[in-house]
């Protein structure tokens, strides 16, 4: 045993970043452990109980699981992890929901473990007739809300109560000129195997197709919730141009437009949208007779949505992503709501095949001047972030990196409006906002994509589920605080695959000894678990 893993007794594990198998062992370790810290050397991963659910969900058992530990740790496996791991794994499923005629069913494999999260006080709440021992009748309204229940007990459940068709749709692909990726096609067949659930794909990958792939195979009337209206108009451009759907066929539904068609794309705001305290579009959940709802950016669902997903269990649901984590701790309701993980491709095996640009990650470390620094010693907590994240020297080293990288496609992302402004007008670039009209981002939007703006400096409006094929460097000054779920985002803005050729670059300035280097390692833990590697520049020496 000379493996890059030590396993230990509370469920953390090691992992030798320098051993020669490290690659291969983070690879297959991702599969059921979370990254939770990544220094140069030593990166630590913690086997969680959702992450082996979500390991479960998705194919693997716990001898699976054991076997990778096993097969990777320096010293043997304590005991209590390989026999956690076991119990932990078996506990999905012993509890399962089905369907009998019209009456749903809360079945226990085990009718202890059944008597034990039916005595629990907010599931008997749901709960009607004890038909038997292992058997119990549950609330028609229910579904949603006992699942969410069960994974707070421990005790998550499996759904076999099936799914309405919805009213049929014809709905093909349209394959003259291309074909679902292999790995595209088995997420498609994956998430119909397990009925609902979770695709994980890189920003690049095609998350669009397969969510495309998902309708082709079910054909049926689709609601798809997005980010923005600039997202919407690209999924419906894309499923133009990559299906059998006309014009006629696909509505928006938005601030702007209010479209019910056969395939409707409305944004998360519209649907969270409230007035005199209620919400005032939920009709539109119940408007034509869904057979899918697909959920883009999944991780960025907003809490509303939860409560109204719940009351959408008889409906298949796809979740799309290029990262499960939330930063506001609800990955439990994806997995209970949406679905557990059905397909996870990692970022460097889908580079390796050639469908996404290689990247190379830079942190360029900026020095406070003396006055600055000692405005930022007597600031409150709550103001040094932002002092640290909009230092003003910052300008000079994006003017050195948009020099070095002339003629290429640049995205320069910045947290704050006075920042942005103080950019674009150093730059002599376009901004985009939350404020820049609809039409005009996807004027701007579609002029970098032609080449005709070469610089662009944008918000976190740009964060997510917008298509910048020929985008080969982002500069990141400023972002939201620690957040892993922004850093995807923003590196997915460079993986499509470049006609040029030209390998993606992903820098991130950060103020030395302050909050920002602080929260910029939590934020690279994302890389680190992606099989990323950043190499840490010092501003004097790039201007050197």
């Amino acid at each position: 045993m000379n493996g890059p893993l030590i396993v230990q007794s509370d469920r953390t594990v090691l992992l030798e970043v320098a051993h020669p198998d490290a690659e291969d062992a983070r690879h297959d370790l991702s599969v059921f452990a979370e990254l939770e810290r990544a220094p140069e050397h030593v990166h630590t991963y913690r086997i969680t109980r959702l992450g082996l659910w979500n390991a479960r969900a998705a194919g693997h058992s716990a001898d699976d699981m054991l076997a990778t530990l096993e097969k990777y740790s320096k010293f043997p496996v304590p005991q209590s992890v390989s026999v956690d791991i076991a119990e932990t794994v078996g506990r999905y499923g012993r509890i399962s929901i089905e369907r009998d005629g019209d009456q749903l069913l809360l079945r226990g494999a085990d009718s202890a473990v059944l008597r034990e999260v039916t005595r629990a006080k907010k599931v008997g709440e749901l709960l009607g007739v004890k038909l038997r021992d292992d058997l119990w009748e549950l609330q028609p309204w229910a579904r949603g809300e006992v699942k969410q229940q069960l994974i707070k007990l421990g005790w998550p459940a499996e759904d076999h109560a099936g799914y309405t068709p919805g009213t049929p749709h014809e709905i093909d692909l349209d394959t003259a000129e291309w074909h679902l990726r292999d790995y595209q096609r088995k997420a498609v067949d994956n998430f119909f195997e397990g009925g609902s659930g979770v695709v994980v794909l890189p920003c690049g990958a095609g998350k669009t197709l397969v969510g495309a792939g998902a309708m082709a195979q079910a054909k049926t009337n689709t609601l798809i919730l997005v980010t923005n209206t600039v997202s919407a108009r690209q999924w419906r451009d894309e499923l133009l141009r990559r299906t059998t759907l006309t014009e006629d066929e696909i509505g928006e539904y938005s601030g702007q437009v209010k479209e019910i068609k056969p395939v409707t794309i409305a944004t998360y705001q519209i649907l969270t949208a409230r007035r005199a305290g209620k919400y005032t579009h939920l009709s539109l959940l119940d408007a034509l007779d869904w057979g899918l709802v697909v959920y883009d950016e999944v991780h960025l669902l907003p809490a509303p949505v939860f409560k109204l997903t719940a009351e959408l269990q008889a409906r298949r649901r796809l979740g799309l992503t290029a990262t499960l984590v939330r930063e506001d701790g609800r990955e439990g309701d994806v997995f209970s709501l949406i679905g557990p993980k059905r397909f996870d491709a990692p970022w460097k095996e889908i580079e390796a095949q050639g469908f996404i640009s290689p990247a190379s990650c830079f942190e360029v470390r900026v020095d406070l001047p003396q006055e600055e620094r000692l405005e930022y010693a007597a600031s409150p907590d709550d103001e040094r972030y932002r002092l640290a994240a909009t230092a003003p020297i910052k300008l000079n080293v994006v003017r050195e990196l948009v020099a070095k990288h002339e003629g290429e496609q640049i995205l320069v992302i910045g947290q704050y409006l006075d920042q942005i402004d103080e950019l674009a007008d150093a730059l002599k670039a376009p901004k985009l906002t939350g404020a820049t009209p609809v039409d005009e981002r996807e004027r701007l939007y579609q002029a970098f994509r032609d080449g005709e703006v070469k610089v662009l400096v944008v918000s976190k409006v740009a964060n997510f589920s917008v298509d910048l094929p020929e985008a080969t460097v982002a500069i990141q000054v400023s972002g939201s605080y620690g957040s892993r779920q922004e850093e995807a985002q923003r590196l997915g803005r460079l993986l499509r695959p470049k006609k040029s050729g030209i390998p993606a670059s992903f820098y991130t300035l950060v103020t030395r000894d302050t909050v920002d280097q602080d929260f910029a390692q939590n934020r690279q833990r994302f890389l680190a678990e992606q099989g990323y590697s950043y190499t840490i520049l010092d501003s004097d020496a790039l201007a050197a």
